[in-house]
């Protein structure tokens, strides 16, 4: 079933020109590692079993250990940092309750802002997500099958 859906957000994932005029064009596709540090050298079919990050145009979708179902995510905006990086602004999340009354919001990234997420570009293949604790280690891109 995992691959039924993620050969459906490949499809999904603009082939056009005008991906050029996306600062996060070059995210696109889906990324592991994160939570623990990625297998580096892992063959493509292994890598898009379980990816850790999914980006497309228009959503991210993330998993980690502890929550096993990714969790989509809507970009209302994404630009491109002075280091070269993307920052990206969700579209809130519902509130849910919490404990002893606190209002809580799953799905972040773990960072200090839930509806934001920067992305630092390492090199070609690897990127992190700098300051948020749910993905600690960096992540690396699938292998083009």
């Amino acid at each position: 079933m995992h691959r039924i859906i993620l050969a459906a957000l490949l499809l999904l994932a603009p082939l056009s020109s005008s991906a050029q005029n996306e600062p996060h064009s070059w995210l696109y596709g889906s990324w592991t590692g994160g939570s623990l540090p990625p297998v580096r050298g892992q063959d493509a079919e292994a890598c898009y079993a379980s990816p850790s990050v999914i980006f497309t145009r228009d959503i991210v979708l993330r998993t980690t250990l502890l929550e096993p179902i990714y969790t989509q995510r809507i970009v209302e905006t994404a630009r491109a940092t002075a280091d070269g990086g993307i920052e990206f602004r969700f579209r809130p999340l519902p509130r849910q309750g919490g404990q002893f009354g606190q209002a809580m919001s799953a799905g972040g990234f773990g960072c200090a802002n839930p509806n934001v997420l920067t992305v630092r570009r390492i090199g070609e293949h690897e990127i992190e997500f700098p300051g948020c604790v749910e993905f600690p280690s960096p992540l690396v891109r699938c292998p083009v099958p």
